[in-house]
């Protein structure tokens, strides 16, 4: 049993409503729930609950709010900014949505699914496919990561340029709020002007207002045509201008624009069994672009040609591959998700989720490259992401000869430098993957003021004690 016990007869209280399945209490089963994705966070917790109903959780909210006992949600615990997980006082508890993975309603006619917050994204795509449907948020953790997480933290992914991040995927919610009570708003309209949109509050608030246990999300057709190229180009601007020529030509046909860097792609070669350079010379940029239609008839390649011969003669793209068929397309499509694993272990590395207007996105690589290079000589930068929607993953890797805690020991200080770039091209220091615990302490000079002032009303009105995942988001 943990050192810390929860207040006299709470305990025995969640284990008569969930049962032993339902509350895990020794250190051996709970040692999962407590430490981050990435390792950057090691928290203690008095026990690791389990409901597997609306009804449950909000039963174990009641219990903890009278209790005054924290409450942790986590996912699939997939963050990468420790947002799930607990703080190393042991106080409180972490509340598993892994139980509650039912997808209750599909509806092709709607185009709505009715999921439960611990479904996978990769079963929720697997289900809507099965329907010939298209749920199509899309990541590289999309096997792990849950429907609650992603709408938690508003993911976005590869696909946001053409069909949105977690937000505008979502149409309903169901919440537990912090009292206990349960507000079921797992409404299927698209057209819904009664009062206060009270479900876009839970969406990237990360668990502090509240536990989303199910969501109505939107679906789309399924494409009947895909293609996938792969390019090396001249330079970021070559690259953006690329973008601009497949949106003047066809904005329908882009579903995914990514940018990589050499070193980025390097890496994946190096250290990704089975992940091999497409086109015959390496390069210090590349895109990936991928194309996909709802038309059976969509000439997709011919398209690909004709932007891409274009580039060609002006000297924008250097050479290019195009996938052909659906293993070529896995291939192309592996060595950009392969990135962050590449990173893994290539050395330590500083991550950072921003985001800046389309049209500055070259601007964003290059000032915050020779910045963090001036900063620490021999860094790596390892930028890449989601061009086509502003959001770069502004990665640094460790010098060749400098020891990783070292260069993780000055974390801050890189984040610091790739955020004064961000701030100076009116971008956000965090794009996708949420505040967490890991930037609570960029709130007050990001969003001080009145913003800031009307984020903490809202988390005093909602949650007066304190008790939804504290430490998260706000600072």
């Amino acid at each position: 049993m943990p050192d810390a016990l929860p207040p006299d007869g709470l305990l025995a209280e969640l284990l008569a409503l969930l049962g032993p399945a339902g509350v895990l209490t020794d250190p051996a089963d709970i040692a999962p729930a407590l430490s981050d994705w990435r390792s950057l966070y090691q928290g203690k917790a008095m026990a690791v609950l389990r409901p597997g109903s609306t009804e449950q959780v909000a039963a174990c909210v009641k219990a903890c709010a009278a209790a005054g006992i924290p409450i942790v949600p986590q996912g699939g615990n997939t963050s990468m900014v420790g947002g799930a997980t607990p703080s190393e006082d042991g106080r409180s508890v972490v509340l598993s949505l892994a139980r509650m993975n039912r997808i209750r309603a599909l509806d092709p006619v709607d185009m709505t699914m009715t999921a439960e917050a611990g479904v996978v994204v990769k079963t929720a795509q697997d289900a809507a496919a099965e329907a010939n449907c298209l749920f199509p948020l899309s990541f590289g953790g999309e096997g792990t990561a849950t429907v609650g997480g992603v709408l938690s933290t508003n993911a976005g992914g590869n696909t946001t340029v053409r069909y949105g991040n977690a937000r505008e995927l979502m149409l309903g919610l169901e919440v537990v709020l912090p009292d206990g009570q349960i507000w079921n708003g797992l409404r299927r309209l698209r057209k819904d002007n009664t009062g206060y949109a009270l479900r876009h509050l839970f969406v990237g608030a990360e668990g502090t207002l509240g536990i989303v246990t199910a969501a109505t999300l939107r679906l789309f057709a399924r494409p009947r045509a895909n293609e996938v190229l792969f390019c090396s180009v001249r330079d970021e601007d070559a690259a953006l201008n690329v973008f601009r020529r497949f949106r003047e030509a066809d904005e329908t046909a882009i579903r995914a624009f990514e940018y990589m860097s050499g070193v980025g792609v390097d890496f994946a070669v190096k250290h990704i069994p089975g992940v091999t350079l497409p086109v015959a010379d390496r390069a210090d940029h590349y895109i990936l672009v991928d194309l996909a239609s709802t038309r059976a008839d969509a000439d997709l390649q011919g398209l690909a040609e004709q932007v891409l011969g274009a580039a060609m003669e002006e000297g924008e793209v250097l050479d290019a591959v195009i996938g052909g068929n659906e293993a070529k397309r896995q291939a192309i499509w592996r060595i950009r998700e392969e990135h962050p694993e590449a990173q893994r272990k290539e050395g330590a590395s500083v991550k950072n989720d921003v985001s800046v207007p389309v049209s500055k996105v070259p601007e964003l690589i290059r000032r915050a490259s020779a910045a963090c290079v001036a900063l620490i000589p021999g860094t790596r930068p390892v930028p890449f992401g989601h061009m086509g929607d502003g959001n770069i993953h502004m990665n640094l890797e460790q010098p060749v000869d400098m020891d990783g805690a070292e260069f993780l020991a000055r974390s801050h200080d890189i984040m610091d430098t790739v955020n004064e770039v961000v701030r100076e091209l009116d971008g956000s220091f965090s794009a996708e993957h949420g505040i967490g615990r890991l930037k609570t302490d960029m709130m007050e000079a990001w969003r001080g003021g009145a913003e800031l002032d009307a984020m903490q009303r809202i988390k005093a009105a909602l949650d007066p004690a304190g008790i939804m995942n504290p430490g998260k988001v706000l600072p």
